[in-house]
């Protein structure tokens, strides 16, 4: 069977399962909700355009030579559910409004950490390999502690046409999102600084540079949670992960980085696959290997820092999740890299369910270690892993 065939069929698989486990997590809280409510309550909630009205608030008045004031009438585009299935308010309000944001938003975290991992492995050529091995957790991590420990006014007056001077302010949780993006990609692009030399930049030296850097960084948020006093709890439930609060805003803003940053991933599968033979025998079949090692590097630092930045830092997904399924697809990234995304997505919404299914809600890290680590050394003792 072809390869693209292949991943096509197994992608749809997985892509079954993560849908099924999305219903049953959505059905699974302090109010119980069955499952077909939760496929009514989501058709519901699907809009599309069905037509123009006129609105109330126009635009205007604006001059126009020889006319004067000129109030433009406002428009706005209706839309309008194609669905109407006969649900409780309550529960659509429950499902729609709070589960739904959180489910979808693990989803696309456990999505991009686990496609970056994929990734990582096959750059690095070694199945222990994750996203951050290259800075981008700890670098997110020193960005967003710094950020609650030193919070700082994120504010801004924008003069908008036809509006005027907006103020534009981020709140505490966005700036804290924030701040954890832009870490997380100055400390992936230092690794990469200080391991490239004469436009080259060998895996060995980036390797250790990443070590070097989280090792660091690592005793600069130590640093900064001996200064946190009060928000030292704020600190280490970033730290152990979380998906609590999570908002619409936030599903939308990682649903606009990670898909186009994963296709481009998935563009460079074919090279990936080369770059497993080594960098000279890639160079011999005809592979651009630094500007394919940069797109590789810069991509998967990118849709890591975008799961990162939301949902702290959860380790283990970017890990266990490729190894897995590598074991039951095989090594081909063009079929391996959309299915251990699609799988990580999968396991993180079911870890997320039994987080918050306990009597005191555990952030969502813990989770995810208690149950990868034991399976990744099951893995390490019934198998001898050298090489991918």
């Amino acid at each position: 069977m072809r390869p693209w065939a292949r991943s096509v069929g197994w992608s749809a698989a997985v892509a079954a399962l993560l849908a099924v486990v999305i219903v049953v997590s959505a059905a699974i809280g302090p109010v119980r909700i069955p499952p077909e409510t939760v496929v009514k309550s989501v058709l519901n909630a699907l809009s599309v355009p069905a037509g123009i009205e006129a609105s109330a608030s126009g635009v205007g008045p604006l001059p126009v030579p020889g006319v004067g004031p000129l109030t433009l009438p406002g428009v706005d585009l209706a839309f309008a559910s194609p669905f109407a299935f006969p649900v409780d308010a309550v529960h659509q309000r429950i499902v729609v409004g709070v589960r739904l944001p959180r489910i979808l938003l693990a989803a696309l975290v456990g999505f991009a950490l686990a496609a970056a991992g994929t990734v990582m492995q096959g750059f690095f050529r070694n199945p222990m390999a994750d996203p951050s091995i290259i800075g981008v957790s700890s670098g997110a991590a020193v960005g967003a502690v710094a950020f609650i420990v030193f919070p700082v006014a994120l504010s801004t007056t924008v003069a908008l046409p036809l509006v005027g001077p907006t103020e534009v302010a981020l709140s505490r949780g966005a700036g804290t999102s924030l701040f954890a993006f832009v870490g997380a990609l100055v400390a992936a692009f230092g690794v990469y600084a200080i391991a490239t030399r004469g436009g080259r930049t060998p895996v060995a030296p980036l390797l250790l540079a990443g070590v070097a850097v989280q090792t660091f960084l690592g005793a600069v948020v130590s640093y900064l949670q001996l200064q946190a006093g009060e928000s030292l709890r704020q600190i280490v439930a970033w730290l152990m992960g979380h998906l609590s609060g999570a908002a619409w805003s936030e599903v939308a803003v990682t649903a606009a980085v990670v898909p186009p940053l994963f296709l481009l991933l998935l563009a460079y599968a074919r090279d990936l696959n080369v770059l497993l033979l080594g960098e000279e025998e890639a160079r011999g079949l005809g592979v651009a290997v630094e500007r394919t090692k940069r797109v590789l590097l810069a991509a998967s630092a990118l849709v890591t820092a975008a799961g990162v930045a939301f949902a702290g830092v959860i380790g283990f997904v970017g890990l266990i999740v490729p190894h897995m399924l590598r074991l039951v697809v095989g090594p081909d990234h063009r079929v391996l890299l959309p299915t251990a995304a699609l799988a990580g997505g999968t396991f993180l919404v079911a870890a997320d369910t039994l987080a918050r299914s306990a009597p005191a809600e555990y952030p969502v890290g813990i989770i995810t270690a208690a149950v990868g680590a034991p399976f990744f050394v099951y893995l390490l003792v019934t198998r001898e892993v050298t090489e991918l």
